[in-house]
């Protein structure tokens, strides 16, 4: 999909993060506050990327997880913007930017934090994921 596809597609909010590496503004998103069982999809493509088993409260200001539903599901790479070294998750196929993986999740869920633009996400309830094509990732939301 071309970027003028995209900005037809995407808010504008959702085209910055994803396509811009933009940051929306902390306790702002959508799935900040928000633990409804399911899992979360990239905004741009549908890919399944978190389920909400593997969500919790970090107090950041924006969604956090534990680990990703597949870990080869997310590309992560070095990033030195705003004078500081971060690593930053990207969707695998369609290269959406979704945040930044910090080591300082929970201990006893492998030690990672996953902070995650709610722009870049789609959140696809428990209910429905059969009928979307999620049906594969049911066991993993409890």
């Amino acid at each position: 999909m071309n970027k003028e596809e995209l900005k037809k597609q995407l808010t504008p909010e959702e085209y910055a993060v994803t396509q811009e590496n933009a940051t929306e503004r902390p306790f702002t998103g959508k799935y900040d506050d928000f633990y409804e069982k399911g899992i979360y999809v990239d905004v741009v493509s549908g890919e399944a990327l978190f389920s909400s088993t593997d969500k919790y409260d970090a107090g950041c200001g924006w969604p956090a997880f534990s680990k990703p539903i597949e870990k080869r599901g997310v590309k992560e790479k070095a990033d030195f913007s705003h004078g500081m070294h971060r690593v930053e998750v990207r969707s695998k196929d369609a290269d959406s930017h979704l945040g930044h993986v910090f080591s300082d999740g929970p201990k006893d869920a492998g030690g990672l934090r996953y902070c995650i633009n709610s722009a870049a996400l789609k959140f696809i309830p428990k209910s429905e994921m059969e009928a979307a094509g999620y049906g594969e990732y049911l066991p993993l939301v409890k």
